[in-house]
């Protein structure tokens, strides 16, 4: 099993409603919700990760409650 090491953005501050990611090296990425660490993990890809990342960078997400 591959040991992963999560890190959450820099951005978040104290809040503990984020998400974590881990990136082992591999073409594999992984994030989870950082509420529960125990929880499940969600893999990913890179190239879906990069197209993730690049919508959400694009605001294709913003659902207009900001």
């Amino acid at each position: 099993m591959i040991q992963l090491t999560f890190k959450k953005s820099s951005y978040s501050g104290g809040n503990q409603n984020c998400v974590e990611v881990a990136i082992p090296g591999g073409p594999v990425s992984y994030i989870r919700d950082s509420k529960d660490p125990n929880g499940p993990t969600l893999a990913f890809d890179r190239a879906a990760h990069e197209a993730f990342i690049r919508a959400v960078a694009a605001g294709e997400f913003d659902l207009g409650l900001i």
